[in-house]
């Protein structure tokens, strides 16, 4: 499964996109849905939960935490966006 990284995601992570391996090689389960997904990186990279928010894309269309993903879906993190 790989995922694109945007803005301040991208410097948390260090990478422009993530690539988590499938479950045969972790020995672990992939998320099923992007609340999984959610979870996942938030364990893995604790700093994405102190975001105001984050977006999850799921082939370029915002998803809510009920979608379920596959590893050949486009997914991106959309973080919070500032400017002005």
């Amino acid at each position: 499964m790989t995922i694109l990284l945007f803005g301040v995601t991208k410097d948390i992570i260090g990478s422009p996109s993530l690539s988590i391996p499938s479950a045969s090689i972790t020995g672990r389960k992939l998320p099923n849905n992007v609340k999984e997904l959610r979870e996942f990186l938030g364990n893995a990279y604790p700093e994405l939960n102190k975001l105001s928010s984050l977006a999850i894309a799921v082939n370029n269309t915002y998803a809510d935490d009920t979608e379920e993903i596959n590893s050949y879906d486009e997914i991106a993190l959309i973080p919070p966006v500032s400017g002005g």
